[in-house]
């Protein structure tokens, strides 16, 4: 038989010092959350003092009157509102010109670069994950080497090789071609493909108009001789970086999913299509959104083997941007400049996300 006993009294017995109730000054929750603040403090400061700091300076650089000289924040320096955008965006003269040459320059090769050595990134992952391959170490470190080398290296490599008398001009003339001046020739390749069907003019309606002060038709001209060799040089020394991040992915593909494919009589078109390229669409995304922006800051190449020549048609906006602000003193012009470019990347990496997710919701429908 049970017997219950009724207490009287406080269900929780009083704390020591008379004090009833009372929560712990710090829990344990607490104690964590202050020790990561605390662990993530140096690091925030860094961001705040070498980042944001920036930036806000930057931005009120691009709307400011700042002449280079002193702080940006002394009393002499007035508030000019969006005059430096304008000067870019509405206004035609020289600047406004500049930029327009810069865009079409960027957009070219933004269009060659990302696609084409996201395509040779996810070969060459694909051809040094397969397990018969003798090598691959060697394999992984040889298409790795460009993205390690010095960019300066590079470049004078580069220069070499597309030289007048390099060896791209050697390899064509030993084919009976003529090789172009690459790096003085400022052709685009769509005007020169046009010129050999017969095309040496441009019509009135594409003369007569543009964008940007550029007119339809140089709109229309394609990347110059000078930019391809440029291009080759983005392609050959960022797709081994962009290899490495498909790698782990390829490698993640459960292995019995491949198996049964291939049981069910899938071809390997049909095994990639249908099975790797869809689970390599967060490797992808990620690929493409660090080449987008990678393609749209792109300035180091272009400072060191042309300076935006000849004519302006290897400039781009983040040249631009320095040429306007340490060579023409116009600094309130020149951070405007990067202000538009950074708007653009946010823009279209946005896009590219909503692209991509649209696709994987049908996919999944």
């Amino acid at each position: 038989m049970t017997v219950l006993v009724r207490q009287d009294g406080p269900r929780n017995p009083p704390a020591a010092g008379g004090i009833r109730g009372r929560r712990p000054l710090f829990t344990a929750r607490g104690r964590e959350a202050a020790a990561g603040w605390l662990m993530s403090a140096p690091v925030i400061v860094l961001l705040l003092v070498f980042l944001v700091a920036p930036i806000a300076m930057a931005a009120w650089v691009s709307v400011s009157d700042w002449n280079g000289i002193g702080s940006p924040f002394a009393s002499g320096v007035h508030a000019v509102g969006g005059r430096n955008y304008a000067a870019l965006l509405t206004q035609p003269g020289l600047p406004q010109q500049q930029l327009g040459e810069s865009l079409r320059n960027n957009v070219y090769y933004v269009i060659i670069v990302v696609p084409v050595q996201t395509a040779l990134a996810l070969g060459l992952a694909l051809i040094v994950s397969r397990k018969r391959l003798a090598g691959r170490g060697f394999f992984r470190t040889a298409y790795y080497f460009p993205s390690m080398t010095s960019s300066v290296a590079v470049s004078i490599l580069f220069l070499y090789i597309f030289g007048t008398a390099g060896v791209m001009n050697a390899i064509i003339g030993d084919l009976g071609g003529q090789g172009p001046n690459w790096l003085d020739d400022p052709n685009g390749v769509l005007h020169i493909v046009l010129s050999g069907l017969g095309v040496t003019t441009a019509p009135g309606a594409l003369a007569g108009h543009g964008f940007l002060g550029v007119s339809w038709w140089d709109w229309l001209a394609g990347p110059s001789v000078a930019m391809i060799a440029i291009i080759a040089l983005a392609i050959w020394t960022t797709a081994g970086t962009f290899m490495l991040i498909f790698l782990p992915a390829i490698y993640a593909i459960p292995s019995d999913i491949t198996e049964a494919a291939i049981m069910d009589g899938a071809n390997a078109w049909q095994r990639f299509r249908k099975i790797t390229l869809p689970m390599l669409r967060p490797a992808l995304f990620l690929v493409l959104t660090l080449g987008l922006i990678g393609t749209w800051q792109v300035f180091d190449q272009i400072y060191l083997m042309s300076q935006g020549n000849p004519a302006g048609t290897t400039l781009t906006p983040a040249f631009l941007s320095y040429l306007t602000s340490f060579s023409n003193q116009q600094w309130g012009q020149g951070a405007a400049i990067a202000f538009i470019l950074f708007a653009i990347i946010v823009v279209l990496t946005i896009v590219q996300r909503l692209i991509i997710s649209e696709r994987r919701a049908g996919g999944a429908s």
